[in-house]
């Protein structure tokens, strides 16, 4: 049977960490299911879903930590189960740009908390616009949106809010 431990790690940024990190996985023999890498200034963040047996992960709980002492990483791991899918959902994206300021993606997660939409993923990010230099904010989300609530309001009220705030914005179901 197929079991999951979630994984959760932050260090310096540096060429090599990920390959250590995915053959540490496939050598204990696991396999990543859904994952997200990216650096964050000039730290390097690593949040992995490993699924395998038993054995597989019993390696990885013993294995991942080692890494992680031998390369000055925080490591977190956590036990978990697959996620559920839930026919009474549709799936949903967001995307938000803006110029920057503070608290837009707060004020978002709270539009959405206010209406019981569960938040599957969030992905942010600041820069500078090409032409003319201006601080600006980006922001995707994935959201699933309960089939109980009328897509058509949701909308309504989402783009009164975004447009109240002066955030550029679309809300759309996901075409897969």
């Amino acid at each position: 049977m197929k079991q999951f431990l979630a994984v959760s790690a932050l260090g310096s940024d540096r060429p090599g960490l990920v390959h250590e990190f995915t053959r540490t996985i496939a050598d204990c023999g696991g396999s990543i299911s859904e994952s997200r890498m990216l650096a964050l200034g000039a730290e390097f963040g690593l949040q992995l879903l490993v699924g395998g047996n038993w054995h597989a992960l019993a390696r990885l709980e013993t294995e991942l930590p080692r890494l992680a002492e031998t390369n000055g990483l925080t490591v977190q791991l956590r036990r978990t189960e697959a996620r559920p899918r839930r026919a009474d959902h549709l799936p949903y994206s967001v995307d938000v740009v803006c110029a920057d300021q503070p608290a837009i993606a707060s004020g978002l997660a709270g539009f959405f908390a206010s209406r019981q939409i569960d938040i599957g993923e969030v992905a942010t990010r600041s820069y500078l616009a090409a032409q003319t230099g201006a601080a600006m904010f980006s922001l995707q989300m994935m959201i699933n949106v309960p089939t109980r609530i009328h897509v058509s309001q949701l909308r309504e009220d989402f783009m009164d809010y975004c447009d109240s705030l002066n955030l550029d914005a679309i809300l759309e179901p996901v075409k897969n």
